[in-house]
């Protein structure tokens, strides 16, 4: 299920999804269509599309533990200069700062454990929130191409 909507300047795009890894292309499709719409390249849509599949990819397999009864929370909103994508589970949560970093020499043959650190490289801020509700979420912000950018000025002739 899924739903789009405009409040004002900002776009809302939310998506849930039952914990499987099967409805992970459907993530990245919508997410790479925010983004396309956001202004974003193709470069810079597939590393963040990277982010975003990691984040879902995470809240499937250690949030809600594989339980496809448990359901996944995608929101992208898109304002004026940013564009935030929110990732929320069932799950308890857990200490990021506690990761073991994927790039130390024990760790970089494993298969695993990339995922918050590319997050946390191609997104400009991350940010977890451990809801008493029983809810673990995951605030992605990157900063729109054109943010900060003045209106395109006109050659004269």
């Amino acid at each position: 299920m899924s739903s789009a909507r405009s409040r004002g300047e900002q776009k809302v795009v939310e998506l849930s999804i039952r914990s499987r890894f099967e409805l992970l292309d459907l993530v990245h499709n919508a997410a790479s269509a925010v983004l396309r719409e956001a202004g974003f390249d193709d470069d810079a849509r597939f590393w963040l599309t990277v982010a975003i599949r990691e984040a879902v990819n995470n809240a499937i397999k250690h949030g809600n533990r594989l339980d496809a009864r448990k359901l996944v929370r995608v929101r992208f909103e898109v304002g004026r200069e940013e564009l935030k994508v929110w990732v929320r589970d069932r799950g308890r949560g857990f200490e990021p700062n506690r990761l073991p970093s994927p790039l130390e020499a024990d760790n970089l043959l494993k298969g695993g454990g990339r995922g918050v650190y590319f997050m946390r490289k191609f997104m400009d801020k991350v940010r977890y929130v451990c809801r008493s509700s029983g809810c673990n979420e995951v605030c992605m912000i990157k900063r729109l191409p054109r943010a900060g950018k003045g209106p395109e000025k006109e050659e004269k002739r």
